[in-house]
């Protein structure tokens, strides 16, 4: 019995880079059984693509516009069956070396039809790259957080979260138009968004430039609540960050 074709996604802000790709993939599908099931220009395109179809490979480029390839990749990880991911990258050699070390797979740029077709044999049973080693192939700050909903990844514009306060295994990601549950550590979070948020009780993270004043707990003395813009909800500043009052204060 033959294997079901493999279901492409293609994903680069060129043209002709998606156009040389499609004509490489029917190179090189005698070889190895496929259908182009989509493509999309950037990383966050990608993601609306891949929440209403389903794809076995992701041909991911790295350098795009809104939303790089890295990035995109770790949002895909929350899909209900996340794609295999082959990164397209014109990388210098030093970078490369890190793909290499932590065995995710790529190809570079020009890209050949038999490097090609070799990476899709592997990607059947390749597995997504995991969350820690993409983390350190992209050091930088997402411009999105994720969450999973109804088999959907919803994207948050960090830029739009107020605050981020942790309850039981999820954390509460809250802008001023809604909630969202994201599976995420908060001191993960706060290493990485740490010029952003700033902590204020062991379970919340407030963003600074949402913050408008603080005020008196009713019936707590020496308590403290801030105020934040968005969002009527008053957080509780702990003992031990009674300091970002006065740092903070307005």
């Amino acid at each position: 019995m033959s294997e079901r074709p493999l279901r492409v996604v293609i994903v680069d802000d060129e043209a002709p880079a998606r156009s040389r790709l499609r004509d490489l993939l029917a190179d090189c599908a005698q070889g190895v059984p496929l259908d182009i099931v989509g493509e999309a220009a950037n990383g966050r395109a990608a993601l609306g693509l891949l929440s209403s179809r389903t794809a076995d490979v992701v041909l991911l480029d790295i350098r795009m516009p809104e939303m790089d390839g890295i990035e995109a990749a770790q949002h895909l990880q929350k899909l209900e069956h996340p794609p295999a991911v082959i990164f397209t990258t014109a990388y210098d050699a030093y970078a490369l070396r890190a793909f290499e070390v932590h065995a995710v797979d790529y190809l570079l740029k020009p890209i050949r039809a038999a490097r090609l077709q070799e990476a899709l044999a592997r990607a059947r049973s390749a597995k997504p790259p995991g969350p820690g080693v993409l983390r350190e192939l992209q050091p930088q700050a997402r411009a999105f957080l994720s969450a999973q909903e109804r088999g959907k990844v919803h994207l948050i514009p960090i830029g739009d979260v107020v605050y981020l306060k942790a309850e039981l295994k999820y954390v509460t990601a809250r802008t001023a138009q809604r909630e969202y549950l994201i599976e995420e550590s908060l001191t993960r979070l706060e290493q990485e968004y740490g010029g952003r948020f700033v902590r204020v009780h062991r379970n919340c993270l407030v963003a600074r430039d949402a913050v408008r004043g603080f005020e008196r707990a009713e019936g707590e003395e020496g308590q403290w609540v801030v105020l934040l813009e968005g969002c009527d909800e008053k957080i509780v500043v702990s003992r031990r960050q009674q300091h970002i009052v006065r740092e903070l204060g307005r």
